[in-house]
């Protein structure tokens, strides 16, 4: 199947990362090189474009649609390594990054990756194939409690302990192996008027698994510091969102380093000497306007933030 994925705030992306032509930018969720592309369009010759995603297709998708442009330079690995990989191409500091946290059109409809409960398939749900741990790892490992925990946080499922209690019941008889089978699990633990409500039952566990099983959400929080230690002075870190708890990750990231003082509120004058890395412009999230929605529905959710270094 062809890497499909449509760049979600691509028009707002490109203005807020107000790129100079000769200026130095890594987009560090690469896929389908889209907003690379766009990026690409605004770059002299002296300009150049770091490219970096965990994900062998989408390498070998932008590397196709990439090819021969020597102001390119591809690597696969993730952002969270975006430090040590611009330590390897002796680059110290970049005019912009970008990050698109949204799963690929790709990805989701791939049937084998195992992303989508629309599709029967082997619960996979990886980005990077290398790795180890697999949803299915998950469904047939973790204890009840834990299980509860990430549908409950990361997929916000009100009926997370059924589901638990269900799919371990049902793995004391046997491996939960596929989507289709979890499906029907998920299914089972509802009420039954869950199950004709708008939106498929199983969408908010298949998030949960997916954001576990990536440690997508340890991965934001880990990377953050070194994305915004990375940018020149003027550089901008642009980042779309696609739930809540990304968002709130990044604007509390983006907040602390606008104000890092850590002095108690009462004292007269600061003494930790902690100065504040930049300003989080604008300050509230710039969200895709309704033509966009309405042409591509899975922009719905998405929120673009923005850090300009100080």
């Amino acid at each position: 199947m062809e890497f499909k994925h449509r760049s979600v705030l691509l028009d707002e992306t490109i203005e807020q990362l107000n790129i100079r032509e000769d200026g130095i930018y890594v987009d560090g969720t690469l896929g389908g090189a889209g907003h690379s592309s766009e990026i690409l369009k605004h770059l002299s010759d002296q300009g150049r474009l770091i490219g970096i995603d965990q994900d062998e297709d989408a390498i070998a998708a932008a590397g196709n649609r990439l090819q021969g442009d020597e102001r390119v330079t591809i690597v696969k690995s993730n952002f969270r390594n975006m430090r040590s990989v611009l330590d390897g191409l002796g680059i110290d500091k970049v005019d912009g990054i970008l990050l698109d946290l949204g799963v690929s059109s790709y990805q989701f409809d791939e049937a084998e990756r195992g992303f989508s409960y629309r599709e029967d398939a082997l619960l996979d749900m990886r980005m990077d194939r290398e790795a180890t741990l697999t949803a299915a790892d998950i469904v047939n490992t973790y204890p009840k409690e834990e299980l509860v925990r990430i549908f409950k946080e990361y997929g916000e499922e009100r009926y997370a302990g059924a589901i638990a209690g269900r799919i371990v019941r049902t793995r004391e008889e046997r491996q939960i192996q596929t989507t289709g089978e979890l499906v029907d699990i998920i299914r089972a633990s509802m009420p039954e008027r869950e199950k004709n409500k708008k939106g498929h039952p199983a969408r908010k566990v298949f998030q949960a698994l997916r954001i576990e099983c990536n440690k997508e959400l340890d991965v934001l929080q880990d990377a953050l510091d070194s994305m915004i230690e990375s940018l020149k002075p003027g550089g901008r870190l642009c980042i779309i969102t696609f739930h809540s708890l990304e968002d709130r990750i990044v604007k509390l990231k983006y907040k602390q380093a606008e104000n890092p003082c850590t002095c108690p509120p009462d004292f007269p004058v600061c003494v930790c000497g902690k100065k504040p890395l930049g300003e989080m412009k604008p300050h509230s999230p710039i969200a895709p306007g309704e033509k966009e929605v309405e042409d591509n529905p899975r922009a719905r959710s998405a929120k673009l933030r923005v850090f300009v270094r100080k």
